[in-house]
């Protein structure tokens, strides 16, 4: 009897904010103990978010999240940054997996049998695993900076250029947090 054949799903969150860094999380689940309601993190409820996230983390046979800072976005551009903090994700899982699946159009350089599929956080439940954990644990990043920094409202945009985004930015100039190769951002600092 072949061992199990270890699939890891990987997503990330935050790559469209102006501030704050990009997360990845990669997941392999445990066939014994699956986990009903997984789907793409954006069309679930933040409460069910939330219980799914833990769900993961209590059944999955290995999961682990990852991130680029805001200084590698700026480096290396938010694409790079994105497979970046993926490949972080991968490498920190106690299992190796056999096949990493990957939502969108590319996948991080790890080494390992890798397949990117558009719409995967919908279709493949890898996938979705990952996109909820890294989406939960980038809100409450944004949420613990919003504790820091609180006239930019991180705690209900998340860092994504919404409308009082950029009133606050406009009236409070960029923080250390905010993305300054991001072009609301770079267009305050007066095109530098």
């Amino acid at each position: 009897m072949n061992a199990i054949h270890l699939i890891c799903g990987v997503d990330e969150a935050g790559r469209g904010p102006l501030a704050g860094p990009v997360y990845a999380a990669a997941v392999i689940l445990n066939p014994q103990r699956p986990i009903a309601g997984l789907a793409d993190s954006k069309k679930i409820s933040e409460k069910k978010r939330d219980q799914l996230a833990l769900e993961i983390r209590q059944h999955a046979s290995a999961w682990a999240i990852a991130t680029a800072s805001v200084e590698e976005i700026d480096e290396i551009n938010i694409l790079r940054a994105s497979l970046l903090a993926m490949k972080r994700a991968v490498e920190a899982l106690s299992l190796q997996p056999h096949e990493v699946l990957v939502d969108g159009l590319y996948c991080p350089e790890t080494g390992l049998p890798s397949r990117a599929i558009v719409k995967g956080d919908s279709s493949v439940a890898e996938i979705s695993a990952a996109s909820i954990l890294a989406k939960t644990a980038r809100d409450a990043a944004m949420i613990e900076m919003h504790e820091r920094l609180p006239q930019y409202g991180f705690a209900v945009h998340k860092g994504y250029p919404t409308a009082a985004h950029i009133a606050a930015l406009n009236q409070h100039g960029i923080s250390a947090e905010h993305r300054k190769s991001f072009g609301p951002v770079r267009r305050l600092m007066g095109g530098k």
